[in-house]
């Protein structure tokens, strides 16, 4: 028997969430009045994508990093803020932060808020580009969701 890689972990790890999300996602009730775009259909497609995905990393054949094994040190180095670890530190607060604010200033701006500010940190520097990309996306989810899903999305400070 061959010796799995770290890739191939990770996939089955992550076939078995897709599996038991599947499973969870067919025990959601459907709606009783007929709809082109039911309450189970996007937990189901999600299931199925991740499903799908884990296979690809599965069979995916890894190729060697160069210095995989070395430690950046000078990232280690710093400031505290823009460490590995302040990282994932800044970006769970703004995650936090986003799921506190989402209803006093409605999806739009929360989300909006949330992009141009991670992408901004994360070292992206053309703030103009930055905010029409997230601003078009965000409008772009919010009118899909409402106007064609009938999904209610808190409107916030900017009533649409």
């Amino acid at each position: 028997m061959t010796k799995l890689n770290t890739n191939q972990w990770l996939a089955l790890v992550l076939a078995l969430v897709a599996a038991a999300y599947i499973a969870m996602a067919w025990q959601i009730p459907t709606f009783p009045l007929p709809r082109p775009v039911d309450s189970d259909l996007f937990p189901k497609v999600l299931g199925f994508s991740l499903l799908i995905l884990s296979v690809f990393l599965f069979f995916e054949k890894p190729s060697p990093l160069a210095g995989a094994d070395e430690i950046d040190h000078d990232a280690q180095q710093g400031p505290l803020l823009m460490t590995p670890w302040g990282r994932v530190i800044v970006t769970s607060l703004a995650i936090a932060a986003y799921a506190l604010l989402l209803v006093p200033l409605g999806f739009v701006l929360a989300s909006t808020l949330l992009c141009t500010g991670l992408t901004a940190y994360y070292g992206y520097r053309r703030h103009a580009v930055n905010l029409a990309t997230s601003l078009g996306v965000v409008l772009a989810l919010y009118l899909t969701m409402t106007r064609v899903m009938d999904v209610y999305l808190p409107t916030g400070v900017i009533p649409f």
